[in-house]
């Protein structure tokens, strides 16, 4: 999957945390796209088996939908916390950075990082 679709999922598993229901329009609103932006991508995911669509527009995530989505997430967070920790840069540069790196990075850097916040977390 592409970086873009990581963060539609993303994007739809944070915004249903926040307020339930979730819809185009605000999945546009969150990340600043076009109305048609969102709705091609939307149709991928769609097309993909990671959403379903209601009758009234409604967008959730499949069970495959929901792995992916939390796996993005979870990666976001940990390398957020991690470089503000380690780098000791502001949480603004910390999640545009993560952000990025969360899409390229490997599985076993991934656990490494994760290994290493939850042995120090324990201090």
């Amino acid at each position: 999957m592409y970086e873009s679709g990581e963060n539609y999922l993303e994007t739809i598993l944070v915004l249903s945390r926040r307020g339930g229901s979730v819809r185009s329009i605000d999945i546009a609103r969150e990340l600043n796209f076009s109305k048609p932006s969102v709705s091609r991508a939307v149709g991928i995911l769609k097309e993909d088996g990671f959403i379903v669509t209601d009758e009234d527009g409604s967008i959730k995530l499949t069970e495959k939908g929901k792995d992916k989505a939390n796996n993005v997430y979870e990666r976001h967070q940990l390398l957020t916390a991690f470089l503000m920790e380690t780098a000791g840069v502001s949480p603004e540069i910390a999640e545009d950075d993560a952000c990025r790196i969360e899409h390229i990075i490997s599985e076993d850097t991934f656990k490494g990082i994760k290994k290493y916040l939850q042995s120090h977390k324990e201090k």
